[in-house]
């Protein structure tokens, strides 16, 4: 996550956020070596960790609401990622963190 794109969503209230892989569980996926390092390399995908901090981030700008999306199958857990996450905002007050479901359509949010 570069200074220059968390400036563009600095004053967001609600955000979809890409928490993609964590870190362990992609080191021991099946993807070959080359795929590993461009999904974790400086261009590539966010992991749960990095979505947490960015979060973490936003919140002080007046982040209210994020829904993690686009969690890989082979090297990463909604629940996981999830609780990555949340450990990361866990001193934001009233802030509303939701996982989109993989296989189906999530709930209905919201935005104001």
């Amino acid at each position: 996550m570069s200074e220059e794109l968390l400036s563009h969503l600095k004053n967001s209230t609600s955000i979809l956020l890409e928490s993609n892989y964590d870190p362990e569980i992609l080191k021991y996926s099946s993807y070959p070596y080359i795929l590993k390092q461009r999904i974790s390399g400086d261009n590539g995908h966010l992991s749960n960790l990095m979505a947490g901090k960015t979060l973490a981030n936003l919140y002080n700008s007046g982040l209210k609401d994020a829904l993690l999306v686009h969690l890989s199958k082979e090297s990463n857990f909604p629940e996981l990622a999830y609780e990555t996450v949340y450990n990361e905002i866990s001193n934001c007050k009233d802030f509303c963190l939701n996982v989109a479901p993989r296989d189906n359509p999530s709930k209905l949010f919201e935005v104001i």
